[in-house]
């Protein structure tokens, strides 16, 4: 029996029952039928209300991405706050279970995310089309990193390298923090040579 009436059903509800589920037990585990038991309803109203299961995923998505962007501090140069971005994508995408299945950078949530990103780089100097160039590589590199990622078993604290990620047997957690560092770093130097380099 339901709880509630099917029509007092909001999508906002029906959204967050389904990053629910998926924070809990992962994708695969997100269905109509599982969002609507959650919810106490049959799962009639789901589909009136959000569409089918890839519309679902879609509104999950855009909920995990949305407010992404961190505020840009006055006067911080596009370098410091495409290194900041890039830091807040990889925990929003490391702290979604399987996110990087749906979060995937062809959504839309993602340019209202580089927005500021964006409008750092203008304000450096760049053209428009250099600007979105730059953010959709820092945004592929972010999550192609946290996919590759997630996929790879951290090892435990061994001894150190003379250089993050040396040990052919493996990462620890910080080694991984480090080389993202080192990777986002580099990328960030190779854009701004590039935009230095005449023609």
């Amino acid at each position: 029996m339901p709880s509630q009436p099917d029509f007092d059903l909001e999508a906002a509800e029906i959204i967050t029952a389904a990053v629910e589920i998926l924070s809990e037990s992962g994708l695969d585990a997100v269905s109509m039928r599982n969002v609507s038991a959650r919810l106490g309803v049959s799962p009639v109203p789901l589909y009136r209300r959000i569409g089918n299961k890839e519309a679902l995923l879609d509104a999950v998505a855009d909920r995990l991405l949305a407010d992404l962007a961190p505020p840009i501090g006055t006067g911080e140069p596009w370098t410091e706050y495409a290194m900041r971005w890039a830091l807040v994508l990889r925990a929003r995408l490391r702290g979604t279970r399987d996110g990087r299945f749906i979060l995937w950078p062809g959504r839309d949530a993602y340019v209202e995310a580089s927005r500021p990103l964006v409008a750092s780089m203008r304000g450096g100097g760049f053209s428009a089309d250099a600007a979105v160039q730059a953010c959709r590589l820092l945004t592929w590199a972010t999550v192609g990193f946290a996919a590759v990622e997630s996929g790879v078993p951290l090892r435990g604290a061994q001894r150190t390298r003379s250089r993050p990620g040396s040990d052919p047997r493996g990462v620890t957690e910080g080694e991984s923090d480090a080389l993202f560092d080192l990777h986002i770093r580099y990328l960030i130097e190779g854009i701004a040579d590039d935009m230095e380099s005449p023609g």
